[in-house]
């Protein structure tokens, strides 16, 4: 029997003749198939491109050498950023998209923008020692970081709805910037390769060595960092009201700029020789690094505060339980949520209370930013839409949630009376303190049961 929600369900907005003829005769680069399929051609033209061009400048030896290499910390760094993406996961097309685009369309625009640019410098000075730097210092960290600032332009326009704050955009600037950076390590690890090849060097004084300790070990986090400097600042500009247009015109542009910075200090640090490098490392790469970690773990932190501050709002009206805000504000019982709904109910279930968190989260921040004055026109129809997803899969998320909620929950303290008190505290009698009472013992805590398995809805 099918339970009706605590108040009717929105109607869906109907579409009028005029609307919906416009829908019919819209031009044809108007239509989503029509944008998803240029660019998918886009990315698999650039991909086959820059594919050919590494080949011909590393050998076939080379190239497979340099990706078995490079793909070494690509599946470390998406990790990393998926689990700072945890509180309100992005969907997986969008990330796909950003590392399509840093590994394919940003590596290609780089290569060719960047040796045309050192050529024509060396061609105008004469002088190809100083193109090489300048090309290193100044033409490479501009290329190259306004190509990757592209995806996270394209993003933030076109999936708005999905760019909605900090996180979002260093998970998407940090993921497109992971793909450039294998493309590149490919590139670099199979020339090293190549001379090593020649010059017959193996080992650990080879070129190949070197360049991948210096690459993959040392520093596989330069280009996410980099480009993380963008991603903050469309972050923050995504975090501005409407009102605040300055801030949104001016942020991304600004993150911009300190990636492209830091980008020609890193560069620029391999011209003051080994002992630069290891300075610029221990003093400029090493810091921003634990500093923005610090700034999207507090900011994550902040997330799960908010989703436990604006939940409760819903709990009165009946759409959700008194113990879900709480379940839903940390990431150990969601965690426990999940696997308690997959032990009893299986894979489906599970995912279907992955589901409901992720709605759940979303309802939170789209009501944090409606209460700031930052939520856009479509507040009512997306708040609809959240909540209706939650109320088709609460049937299976509410006990799960409800179970993790009691097995987080501080335990509660029960005081002790300090006077006898009949039928309590005594062994046979009932008179005295319980054993033990008064010699360094705590005082009694309540935990909670363990409720019974969920009822599976999916059995006919």
């Amino acid at each position: 029997m099918a339970i009706s929600p605590p108040f009717p369900p929105y109607p869906p907005r109907p579409v009028g003749p005029a609307e919906g003829a416009a829908l019919r005769h819209a031009h044809w680069w108007r239509r989503a198939w029509v944008r998803y399929g240029a660019l998918i051609t886009l990315l698999a033209l650039s991909g086959l491109v820059i594919l050919a061009l590494v080949r011909e400048q590393t050998g076939t030896q080379g190239f497979l050498v340099g990706l078995g290499l490079a793909v070494l910390p690509v599946p470390l760094l998406v990790a990393a950023f998926r689990w700072l993406d945890r509180v309100e996961p992005g969907p997986w097309p969008n990330l796909v998209f950003a590392f399509a685009w840093g590994a394919c369309a940003a590596a290609l625009i780089a290569i060719v923008a960047n040796s045309f640019a050192t050529r024509w410098i060396a061609t105008a000075t004469a002088d190809p020692s100083s193109a090489d730097t300048l090309g290193a210092t100044v033409i490479a960290p501009v290329v190259e970081e306004s190509a990757k600032a592209a995806a996270v332009l394209l993003v933030f326009l076109f999936r708005r709805r999905d760019f909605t704050g900090i996180v979002d955009g260093v998970v998407i600037a940090g993921i497109t910037a992971t793909g450039f950076a294998f493309t590149e390590n490919i590139l670099y690890l199979g020339t090293a390769f190549g001379t090593d090849q020649m010059t017959g060097d193996s080992g650990i004084a080879s070129v190949t060595a070197a360049t991948f300790f210096v690459r993959i070990v040392m520093s596989p986090f330069a280009h996410p960092l980099f480009t993380v400097l963008t991603g903050l600042g469309f972050g923050f500009a995504a975090f501005a009201g409407d009102r605040q247009r300055v801030r949104r015109v001016l942020l991304p542009p600004a993150g911009l700029l300190l990636a492209m910075g830091m980008h020609a200090l890193w560069n620029g640090s391999a011209a003051f020789g080994e002992l630069g490098f290891f300075a610029v490392y221990a003093s400029f790469m090493v810091p921003a690094f634990g500093l923005l970690t610090w700034l999207v773990v507090s900011t994550r932190q902040r997330e799960l505060r908010t989703v436990r501050e604006e939940l409760p709002a819903y709990t009165a009206t009946g759409w959700l339980s008194p113990a879900e805000p709480f379940a839903l504000g940390s990431m150990r019982a969601r965690r426990l949520a999940r696997e308690y709904a997959g032990r009893h109910l299986g894979r489906q279930a599970a995912r279907a209370v992955a589901e409901y968190e992720a709605y759940a989260t979303s309802l939170a921040f789209l009501r944090h930013r409606g209460r700031r004055g930052r939520a856009g026109a479509d507040f009512v129809v997306r708040e609809r839409e959240l909540l209706n997803e939650l109320w088709r899969r609460k049937d299976v998320a509410r006990p799960a949630l409800d179970h993790a909620a009691r097995m987080t929950a501080p335990p509660v303290r029960i005081p002790v009376a300090p006077w006898p008190v009949y039928g309590v505290y005594g062994q046979g009698q009932g008179y005295g303190p319980p054993a033990g009472y008064g010699h360094g013992h705590p005082p009694a805590y309540a935990y909670p049961t363990v409720p019974h398995p969920l009822p599976n809805p999916y059995r006919s």
